[in-house]
């Protein structure tokens, strides 16, 4: 305790600096950071690392980059797509990666696939030199910077609506540095070009000089934006910083900082009265801040065991090197007026009594008295308070909450609810803070991200059980909490079905009033599950909610389905534009028939006048020649459509058609409507064999499709004798291992057993298992020295009936590995 600020390094007389350690970093890091594309979610996100252009490095030439996530889900996973520009995370913690074909790939915590975009076909054709991601109030943004010295951005990636930025007049290379930052609620692109800046909004291109800027800068070489998008510092080749407003209208300090190529961030705490820029080169890192109405102030210099990564917080920056990760930030009011050396303030004279009162010591009085007489014991347990929300040391949160606690006796009408929150929010962030866990997230920065947030982050973590233990302590309502786990939960299983999940949920739900199965199947829909989220959507009672999500998944039709079902005119006129392609036709298709043939008539739309003769042809004629006249009509439209494939397929089916009434007069029973597998099967089991042959060759069946058909219908027949003749009829293209699966599917072992010697060597030892002759199986795998069918034999070795099948190969294993 006494050593507590020795860490804390002073910048004048007003503000302290601390840096602290989080975690000791347990990952595998193959490259130096330096080397590596790097990219951190804030609010203690996870890390994502991917090693720089490995195709360029020697000996590398048949590596495979490795895409790497830390913190958390601690998995890695080969990078098999194009060369990656640039990485970020967007404010759902997806990882956003720009490729220099200008496609983005989003991809999941987890490493799973949700969706890919592109930036357009300029981008496409001019390749990506380099990218920003940036938030808005509105989502996460893509800016790109092409090969033709072009700005393309999307200032929401969840609703993609790419702008084209105007053109810099005279622009002839790439620019020294450049940025995105977001004012008015509208995103725009700031960039140098030697000592211009210039800034690119919507609609024209402006040259902006910052204000109060030093003569004599000749380039730009870094810009830095703070957290909030709101202040910005410029780095120039003569060493100076000038750090002021996003707007650049007003300047807050300038200095010389005395460095060529930094790395900076800013590093500032909310409702501070000093803004600060974090300075990082060659293993060093410096704080510069600005204090009102003075002179700039440097100094604050921490020096880096190894190369680092800055990630710019809320309220300070995260540090990352190969063996650690820390924390940099500005020491809060009430720590600074508690634990500051010689401190009289009411924090740090409470801290004391209570220290003293565990001793027994009579000091502890003394203190108290001091306090009340200053009529500050309120103030005292209040700075408590607030100073143990901003300790990372939970024994040093006890201490402080101790001395809350302890001066809240000496009070009448103290009210308990500030004690008790902190108390709560405390043991939530010490959760999350765990090791296995790996959020870092300070107070200030879990108060700003809400707890509904963090619930949903710890669900993007199949954190389950923690997340719905912090809902039961926090006592959230069922509809905030536990309910909104279990529903979004599922949603994350890729290894069961669509249905299965949607089913589960509803009956896990059921009809618990606010809970809205849409927001749910928005949520499925953003994790690539678009089927899941249609399902999802049959238990939404609110059409007003189904129809917007489903006209945002492209499925116009069930959309217009649920419009018309809900009777509510006001939703065809509002989604009515978007109803208008496919709406009348498929309005028509159910209801007037005659006129939906007149709308592809007149539209010359032979294509889907080839599908309506399709349709009508079944639907509307029952008599053999109108359904081969509807079809020739159908096959006509489609090769005025260009459609041969159609075309093709429709005459074979006519050809089918009438072979199938053929049959049926000549050999009784049903063929009509049949598929021709169907036909196929039919006639083998029916005994005519040379018949399904010769349909086989008239309609080009693969002779593998034709054994597989053949095997089965006299395996379903038990036509044994004739089975065996077939298989001796000429090799089979199919091998014999699926004699020997149909035969065990019927439980006939003996004839199994048969087409178990004639099986290829490669599959012999999985037909000798099926037929139950393990001991066989086991001469052969040890034949064949292969480690797999070792291991599968014995698998299949039980009881004491096999124990000496198991003995033997085990020791077969034992000489493998001598040799």
């Amino acid at each position: 305790m006494d050593c507590y600020t020795a860490n804390w390094n002073p910048l004048g007389d007003s503000a302290f600096y601390r840096k602290y350690e989080l975690y000791s970093m347990d990952w595998d890091l193959k490259e130096e950071l330096r080397d590596c594309l790097v990219a951190a979610a804030p609010y203690g996100g996870p890390l994502v690392s991917l090693l720089r252009k490995p195709w360029r490095k020697e000996k590398a030439a048949s590596v495979t980059a490795v895409l790497e996530i830390y913190s958390a889900s601690a998995c890695l996973w080969p990078w098999k797509s194009g060369p990656v520009v640039s990485l970020g995370w967007s404010a759902e913690e997806e990882l956003l990666c720009v490729q220099e074909d200008g496609g983005v790939l989003v991809y999941g915590l987890h490493g799973d696939f949700r969706r890919h975009f592109s930036m357009g076909n300029e981008v496409l054709q001019n390749r990506v030199l380099d990218a920003r991601i940036f938030h808005t109030e509105f989502g996460s943004g893509v800016a790109i910077l092409t090969g033709a010295h072009r700005f393309t951005l999307s200032a929401n990636v969840s609703d993609l609506k790419l702008r084209r930025m105007p053109e810099v007049p005279g622009l002839q290379g790439a620019p020294t540095c450049w940025t995105a930052l977001c004012q008015d609620r509208v995103a725009h692109i700031l960039l140098a070009v030697g000592p211009d800046l210039y800034l690119l909004d919507q609609s024209a291109c402006s040259a902006v000089t910052p204000f109060g800027l030093a003569p004599g800068v000749s380039s730009f070489l870094q810009m830095a934006v703070s957290f909030t998008y709101r202040h910005l510092a410029l780095f120039t080749d003569t060493g100076y910083i000038w750090m002021g407003t996003a707007s650049l209208k007003e300047k807050l300090c300038e200095f010389n900082c005395n460095i060529r190529a930094p790395r900076s961030r800013w590093c500032s705490r909310p409702r501070s009265k000093e803004r600060a820029v974090v300075v990082a080169w060659e293993r060093r890192l410096m704080v510069g801040v600005m204090r009102p109405r003075a002179s700039s102030i440097l100094g604050g210099l921490f020096v880096l065991d190894e190369d680092s990564y800055l990630v710019p917080e809320l309220d300070g920056v995260r540090i990352f090197s190969r063996s650690t990760h820390e924390f940099l930030h500005e020491v809060p009011v009430a720590s600074e007026e508690i634990f500051k050396i010689a401190s009289m303030a009411p924090g740090a004279l409470l801290l004391e009594a209570q220290k003293e009162y565990e001793k027994e010591s009579q000091k502890a009085d003394e203190y108290l008295r001091e306090i009340q007489e200053l009529g500050q014991l309120t103030q005292a347990v209040q700075q408590c308070i607030e100073a143990a929300g901003h300790e990372h040391r939970p024994d040093m949160q006890k201490s402080l909450l101790r001395a809350a606690s302890f001066g809240k006796c000496f009070l009448d009408r103290f009210p308990p609810d500030s004690f008790v929150r902190m108390c709560q929010d405390l043991r939530v962030l010490n959760a999350i803070r765990d090791y296995h866990i790996g959020i870092p997230l300070t107070y200030s920065q879990y108060k700003q991200l809400t707890i509904q947030v963090l619930l949903d982050r710890l669900v993007l973590r199949r954190l389950y059980p923690l997340a719905i233990q912090i809902c039961e302590y926090l006592r959230l309502p069922e509809v905030q909490g536990v309910s909104r786990i279990l529903a979004h939960g599922p949603v994350q299983q890729k290894d069961v079905s669509d249905e299965d999940v949607a089913r589960a949920i509803n009956q896990k739900l059921g009809d618990t009033p606010g809970v809205s199965y849409s927001d749910i199947a928005a949520r499925a829909y953003g994790c690539g599950r678009t089927e899941l989220a249609i399902k999802l959507l049959e238990y939404e009672p609110r059409s007003g909610e189904q129809v917007p999500l489903l006209l945002k998944m492209k499925r116009s039709k069930l959309a217009l389905s649920k419009a018309i079902e809900s009777g509510d005119t006001d939703l065809g006129d509002v989604h009515g534009v978007a109803f208008v392609p496919t709406g009348a036709p498929w309005f028509c298709k159910h209801q007037e028939l005659e006129t939906l043939k007149d709308l592809y008539n007149q539209d010359d739309n032979h294509q889907e006048l080839g599908s309506f003769h399709i349709r009508a042809s079944y639907a509307a004629e029952e008599r053999i020649e109108g359904r081969v006249a509807a079809l020739q009509t159908a096959a006509d439209a489609f090769y005025k459509a260009k459609n041969e494939f159609a075309a093709k397929a429709t005459e074979d089916q006519m050809r089918l058609l009438r072979l199938q009434r053929r049959l049926e007069d000549e050999l009784g029973g049903r063929f009509l409507d049949l598929s021709l597998h169907d036909t196929v099967t039919t006639l083998i089991l029916g005994g005519h064999n040379k018949r399904a042959e010769q349909l086989a060759r008239d309609f080009r069946i693969p002779d593998k499709r034709l054994w597989w058909l053949k095997l089965t219908a006299l395996a379903d027949l038990e036509d044994w004798e004739e089975l065996e003749k077939f298989s001796k009829s000429k090799k089979s293209p199919i091998g014999y291992l699926p004699f020997v699966e149909i035969c065990m599917k019927q439980h006939n072992k003996y004839e199994a057993k048969k087409y178990a010697s004639r099986v290829g060597p490669e599959q012999k030892v999985k037909a000798l298992l099926l037929v139950g002759d393990v001991a066989q199986a086991a001469d052969v795998a040890i034949e064949h020295r292969n480690e797999a069918e070792l291991s599968l034999v014995l698998s299949h070795c039980t009881g004491a009936t096999d124990g000496a099948t198991a003995d033997k190969i085990q020791r077969a294993r034992a000489q493998a590995q001598k040799k």
